[in-house]
């Protein structure tokens, strides 16, 4: 097998990991299955030749595993200068910029915002990759950033409609995380 075919393989690998990731309500799940599923697809990347993509993406494993513990601005925005220092000292092409932009602004979400608004940036962001994985050839990347893209868009619709009826899809994880948040400050 070669490299191409196994770099290939990762992506699909990537793609079973990250394809139910958007369904989730919870953030607490959406973050720690976004983490697996950035960690695969960063190292597809590498394995593609496309190291702007890889860093940026293994950088957002690590971001998202610590968006978990804390929504510190300075953790915020030492991720941001770390994906802006590697995504632009290893971009090669202009087409390279957009997982880097994406990364920036879906850190800025994972860490400022919450629901709905979350997963609308996040969509925003997936524009970006999907073009950068369509351009690069990416068989697993098209493909589960085009599932996230539609996935995540059917779900916004959908939380969207809940909440046009009075019903908070968010309710139970707010509730948990301030929950979780008391018990942190009481400790």
């Amino acid at each position: 097998m070669s490299l191409y075919w196994f770099a290939q393989g990762v992506g699909l690998l990537a793609f079973c990991v990250g394809i139910t990731m958007f369904f989730n309500r919870s953030d607490r799940r959406f973050k720690q299955q976004l983490s697996a599923y950035s960690a695969i697809i960063g190292v597809h990347f590498i394995l593609m030749g496309a190291n702007a993509a890889g860093s940026t993406a293994l950088l957002n494993a690590v971001r998202t595993q610590l968006a978990l513990r804390t929504r510190s601005q300075w953790v915020m925005l030492v991720f941001i200068s770390l994906t802006l220092i590697f995504g632009l000292g290893k971009a090669k092409h202009l087409m390279e910029l957009l997982p880097v932009v994406g990364t920036v602004v879906s850190t800025w979400a994972l860490f400022r915002t919450s629901g709905m608004k979350t997963r609308c940036i996040m969509w925003c962001s997936t524009c970006g990759w999907v073009a950068h994985n369509v351009w690069l050839g990416s068989i697993g990347g098209t493909l589960i950033e085009g599932s996230f893209l539609i996935m995540n868009g059917f779900n916004i619709v959908r939380f969207y409609r809940m909440q046009r009826r009075g019903i908070d899809p968010f309710a139970v994880e707010t509730q948990l995380e301030k929950k979780e948040e008391a018990q942190a400050e009481a400790a």
